[in-house]
């Protein structure tokens, strides 16, 4: 089911938003800031009124990111203070430990490390500020858009993507040569190795 997300009409600054995962893709970051500086100066606040922030309110009325962090991410580097926000669940009147079980398993969280680790929701970061690079979401993110798969529903579908190039492209060839990387991870996609994954575009035998 399609969760109604009900807009607020007060935005939120996006310094008191929590990020709900550990990583982001940082081209893909870079990617979200120079479709900003598209709209920012001709229509910036309909670009942002497009782009509402879907939110789970937490103890103490915290509201923390369920999706959009990249976009996040890049509007705060980019010096933008505020954003709409947009509320999936009002989950405030939980307590600490039974507010991270349900966001754990409602799937409104993905506590996994650069390296495809998972960790305590407690190494979340504190701030979109405080976001680490992973090349393997920048690659799958690239992927994507070069058509290796389709974009899906399924929450996470990119970090799955993530981790199953993570496991078949050396990181220094993302580092050295994105386009030989993308190269490959497009050959990859398409096999049944990847069939599993949301989204998968290639042909059954």
């Amino acid at each position: 089911m399609t969760p109604i997300y009900e807009p607020q009409l007060q935005p939120v600054e996006i310094a008191r938003l929590r990020p709900t995962q550990i990583t982001v893709g940082y081209l893909e970051v870079e990617e979200k800031r120079r479709e900003w500086r598209k709209h920012a100066k001709k229509n910036g606040g309909e670009f942002l009124g497009h782009h509402m922030v879907p939110t789970v309110i937490g103890p103490k009325g915290q509201p923390y990111l369920v999706d959009h962090h990249h976009l996040v991410c890049a509007l705060h580097q980019e010096n933008v203070e505020h954003v709409l926000t947009s509320t999936v669940f009002d989950l405030s009147h939980l307590g600490k430990d039974e507010f991270w079980s349900v966001m754990d398993h409602r799937h409104w969280m993905y506590p996994f490390d650069a390296k495809g680790v998972r960790q305590s929701h407690k190494d979340l970061p504190k701030t979109v500020a405080d976001l680490l690079d992973d090349p393997y979401r920048s690659l799958a993110g690239a992927l994507r858009r070069a058509g290796g798969y389709a974009k899906d529903a399924t929450p996470y579908s990119e970090f799955m993507w993530a981790d199953f190039l993570r496991f078949r492209i050396d990181a220094k060839l993302i580092e050295q040569d994105m386009g030989q990387a993308l190269k490959a991870a497009l050959k990859l996609s398409h096999g049944n190795a990847a069939s599993f994954l949301p989204g998968w575009c290639g042909v059954s035998d």
